[in-house]
Parts: C-alpha cells; structure tokens; sequence
C-alpha cells in the first residue's frame, strides 16, 4: 500500500507500507509519472521507514522516477530504508539520495509546505 501526497512547491511525498508487489508499483508509477510529465513535480520524497519488503519491481519503480524527473531537474530522495533495502540502493549508486530523516524534517529542509495532521 501507498500514501502519495501533493504539497506546494512541486513537492510528492510517496510512503510506502508493507509489501511493495508489481501490482502497486504499476499503480504508483502510472499516478506519479502522470504528475511528473505534467510538470507538477520537482521532488519525490520516498518514505520506506514502514515498508518490510521491496523486489527489483520498486527499485525499478524509484529509478525510473528519477529518470523521469532528470529533465525538470528534479530530487529524489529515499527516507530510512532498512538496512537490506539501503545496501541494494548504495549497490544501485543511489547511496547520495538516502537520508534518514522524517518526511516532515525533510520538507523543512526542502522550504516545502508541512500541514501537520
């Protein structure tokens, strides 16, 4: 499961629940790369702090997004992967994007919009 959020400022925050199987990443990837090609989006903000598990399909979701976000000059950043899950991005060269940080720290940082809920 997936909680996508819009903030002002091109700011998508995406946080990640569970298990993260190719039926979701599909679901994201279409919902987010709609946004993205819109020009609504400069940043992705990755929260895996609650995701247990992730296949090659969310690596494949997370890189194509970047890719996607190359020619807006877009971030992306990855919040507080699991130990597993942070080896298989530094091993992807995303070492750089990793941060462990709450998403509400991270926005501060990036001058977005927080609402506190």
């Amino acid at each position: 499961m997936a909680n996508i959020e819009k903030f002002e400022g091109g700011i998508i925050t995406i946080t990640l629940f569970g298990e993260l199987d190719n039926h979701e990443a599909n679901r994201i990837r279409t919902q987010v790369g709609a946004a993205i090609f819109a020009g609504d989006v400069r940043t992705i903000i990755w929260d895996l702090s609650h995701l247990q598990f992730m296949d090659s399909s969310g690596i494949g979701l997370i890189l194509g997004r970047m890719r996607e976000l190359g020619p807006y000059n877009g971030e992306t950043f990855i919040l507080n992967p699991s130990p597993t899950m942070e080896k298989i991005f530094t091993f992807s060269g995303l070492e750089k994007n990793i941060r462990f940080s709450s998403v509400q720290d991270m926005m501060r940082q990036l001058g977005g919009v927080v609402h506190e809920k």
